[in-house]
C-alpha cells in the first residue's frame, strides 16, 4: 500500500463542480492499494501516516506528527500511485488492486485514521475527482507499506 502525503495549509476534493471533502492544516494523504495488500497493511500505514514528523517544533524542525498539532486530515483514494512506469510511455495499472479490494482497504486505512485524528475528510472512490492544496513547505512525503 502506498501513500503520498503532503503537508498542506488547506486542502480540499470537489466531484462534479460540488465541493465535497475539506480541510484546514494537516496532511493530504492519496492512497493508493496494490494487489498484495490486505487490512493489516492498511492500519499499520494509516498508523506511520499519523505519527510521521513533518511538522515544525518550536526550533523549526519537523518534529511533530499531525496528531502532536491536532491538525486535519483528507484522504483521497489514488490508483495511479500503485501503476509500474518501468518501461514505454503509457503506465500499467496491473499492480494495483482490484476495485473491490481497492475500496474495501481504502475504507480500512480512513476507518483507523478516523479512530486516532480528531477530523479526517475523504474522497470518493472510483469517482472523478478535482483535488486542490496549498502545500506547506512544500513539504511531501512516498510511503509505502509491504506485506
Amino acid at each position: 500500500m502506498i501513500c503520498l502525503l503532503q503537508r498542506v495549509s488547506e486542502a480540499s476534493v470537489a466531484i462534479a463542480g460540488q465541493r465535497t471533502a475539506a480541510i484546514g492544516r494537516g496532511l493530504l494523504v492519496l492512497v493508493g492499494v496494490e494487489r498484495a495488500d490486505g487490512p493489516q497493511v492498511a492500519g499499520r500505514l494509516a498508523e506511520r501516516v499519523l505519527a510521521y514528523r513533518v511538522f515544525p517544533d518550536d526550533a523549526g524542525k519537523m518534529n511533530r506528527s499531525v496528531l502532536d498539532i491536532d491538525g486535519e486530515v483528507l484522504v483521497v483514494p489514488q490508483v495511479t500511485l500503485a501503476a509500474d512506469t518501468t518501461s514505454g510511455n503509457r503506465p500499467s495499472l496491473s499492480a494495483g488492486a482490484d476495485p473491490v479490494l481497492g475500496a474495501a482497504l481504502f475504507q480500512t486505512f480512513v476507518a483507523e485514521c478516523e479512530k486516532r485524528c480528531r477530523r479526517v475528510a475523504v474522497g470518493r472512490f472510483g469517482a472523478n475527482m478535482q483535488v486542490g492544496l496549498v502545500n506547506d513547505g512544500p513539504v511531501t512525503f512516498w510511503l509505502e507499506v509491504r506485506t
